[in-house]
């Protein structure tokens, strides 16, 4: 038994569902969705509420009606709030800087990262070493904030690199004499 499945979404003030021939679509403040709901899945909107069923009790209904329910769940969420993760720059010399569509990077190379906004997203460095990407869908803003630590990954012995709020790296002696 699912204990995401079973939980109803409640669809916030502001928000537009509609659910036509298997594609749920919504519109909201801050943008609009679509998401094609699996086959296996039984959705019905009823009082300002979205509840999921499986169609049987297959292994696969099952197993896709929780995972229905926690996408269309954010995906609603942001309709009406953005998603924000924020990343720290560091190391000596670290910052960032938004360039017209671009967020321009120090990281200790011998050149500047410039990284391309991508439309859906927001980017903006609170400080020169803090760097807010926020977002309508929770997916896309955590890709791209783990494409921004790709460049530079915190290593473990000095602590430096692009870290993100609330990740715990994990520190090393180093080599004693």
């Amino acid at each position: 038994m699912s204990r995401v499945g079973k939980h109803p979404i409640s669809i916030p003030a502001g928000v537009v569902i509609d659910f036509q021939d298997g594609l749920l679509s919504g519109k909201g403040k801050n943008g609009s969705f679509e998401f094609k709901v699996h086959s296996a899945v039984k959705m019905e909107i009823a009082d300002s509420k979205i509840i999921f069923r499986p169609s049987d009790d297959g292994k696969v209904s099952r197993s896709m009606w929780g995972t229905c329910r926690a996408i269309v769940s954010k995906a609603v969420e942001g309709l009406s709030t953005n998603f924000v993760k924020k990343i720290n720059l560091v190391g000596v010399g670290y910052k960032a800087s938004v360039r017209e569509k671009n967020l321009v990077m120090q990281l200790g190379y011998s050149h500047d990262i410039t990284f391309e906004i991508p439309s859906d997203l927001n980017i903006v460095c609170e400080s020169p070493t803090v760097i807010a990407v926020s977002g309508m869908n929770k997916q896309r803003v955590g890709e791209v904030v783990k494409k921004l630590q790709r460049y530079r990954t915190p290593e473990p012995y000095k602590g430096k690199g692009v870290i993100i709020e609330g990740q715990y790296v994990y520190r090393k002696e180093g080599k004693k004499k």
